[in-house]
């Protein structure tokens, strides 16, 4: 058969419209179906799966069924669930990553998750591109130095974040008796696929790859044949290392005088009270992270019913992680397309540059997300704000609304809007 996607296309069109409408089946696609996984939307379209399909993705994906009839266009995929990515596991933990492969349109940011073990580290490396993280469970050590020499050894807890600069050689170790978890996320380059494909060196590559005569020891000068499988033994893999650390064994925390501070740390930083009365906000960028100059970020809380308001943001794409809860959020491309996607703990999606878009918390508890851009600082355009602030007679006209209504419009920002 030369065109078989085709025929099966027909022939399953021709199962569906030659099915015997019975008068109970009339009155189930009169009454929407999408939330029993089925596309019917109770107006009279769709019809039931009789393919294969996956169920449970079906429920958990209602708008992918057609849910919103206010759905148009083509918007590609922009979602992703960390539980989709392949996840590598090592003596001290585990990572898994969401790459450019996995969204196509996510070409600034690729994000990871990583897991240690009390007692892991994280490999000595460094990266050819800018890393920031987030600590959401257990406690870390970090240490950084950069190029002048600079260094800084400092512990995080849970809501503290990093960022350091392409080249900035660094590491971590778990600190507590429970796994560390973190998210980290790198700015991409169109030759960057991820935050382990942006990963340069790290110290075991350099020693099992480099001469025996350039490789530093303490004193210098020496005989350097020491150094060898056996009895230099080097991990090759990343998170690889379970040390074992006596009380007190860790020098105290320290850092050279003219370093940047390359760590934020969340108690010292007061949360922005957010207009909308709908949750809790805070933005970390260079205005309050000095250091972070290719990397901005917002933590978010939103409560059950909550709307982050529509908006766009002008200077960046918006890559985000979905931390806990539910939520729904539809995005605008132009030419009339728009896609809504709906998302749970886990999931990251990525709003293309100056797309317009709101989320909406459809859980019974707070939604918490992060946002990641690749700029300096975090900006976004109101819609509501937008049209408040346009004379009101040229929003009525075109809009076809009242000019009262137009006028009731909030001319400040309402970022997170409290549910009714």
């Amino acid at each position: 058969m030369r065109f078989p996607n085709v025929a099966v296309l027909l022939s399953a069109v021709t199962a569906v419209s030659s099915t015997p409408v019975s008068d109970s089946g009339a009155q189930k696609r009169a009454t929407s179906q999408i939330a029993q996984g089925e596309p019917i939307d109770g107006t009279g379209k769709g019809a039931p799966i009789l393919g294969g399909t996956n169920h449970q993705l079906d429920l958990q994906n209602p708008d992918n069924l057609g849910a919103q009839s206010t759905d148009n266009g083509l918007v590609p995929n922009l979602k992703w669930s960390f539980s989709d990515s392949r996840t590598r596991i090592f003596n001290g933990g585990w990572t898994r990553e969401q790459i450019v492969s996995d969204i196509p349109a996510s070409t600034d940011i690729a994000g990871a998750q990583q897991h240690l073990k009390k007692g892991a580290s994280r490999e000595l490396h460094w990266h050819r591109v800018a890393e920031w993280g987030y600590l959401y469970s257990g406690s870390v050590l970090l240490s950084a130095v950069d190029e002048h020499g600079n260094y800084q050894v400092d512990k995080l807890e849970v809501g503290d974040i990093w960022y350091f600069p392409k080249g900035a050689a660094h590491t971590a170790l778990r600190m507590r008796t429970n796994i560390c978890s973190s998210l980290n996320g790198t700015v991409s380059t169109t030759n960057i696929t991820g935050p382990e494909s942006g990963l340069y060196g790290n110290s075991s590559y350099v020693f099992h790859h480099s001469q025996k005569e350039v490789i530093p020891v303490p004193g210098g000068g020496g005989n350097l044949s020491i150094i060898d499988s056996r009895n230099f033994p080097i991990a090759k893999t990343i998170a690889a290392a379970v040390i074992s650390l006596e009380p007190g064994g860790l020098r105290e925390l320290h850092w050279h005088p003219n370093a940047q501070e390359w760590l934020y740390f969340h108690k010292r930083h007061q949360v922005i009270p957010v207009p909308g009365g709908g949750g809790n906000l805070s933005i970390i960028d260079s205005r309050n992270f000095p250091i972070a100059k290719t990397i901005a970020a917002a933590v978010i809380s939103l409560e059950p019913g909550g709307l982050r308001e529509l908006h766009w943001h002008p200077n960046a794409q918006e890559w985000l992680y979905f931390h806990k809860g539910q939520a729904q959020a539809t995005i605008f491309i132009g030419g009339a397309n728009a896609r809504t996607f709906d998302f749970t703990a886990g999931d990251t999606a990525v709003f293309p540059d100056n797309s317009g878009h709101y989320i909406e918390n459809t859980g019974t508890e707070n939604l918490v997300w992060i946002e990641i851009y690749k700029s300096d600082r975090v900006a976004d355009i109101s819609l509501t704000q937008w049209l408040a602030l346009t004379p009101a007679d040229i929003v009525a006209n075109t809009l076809k609304l009242p000019i009262s209504v137009v006028q009731q419009l909030k001319k400040e920002k309402q970022l997170l809007i409290k549910g009714s």
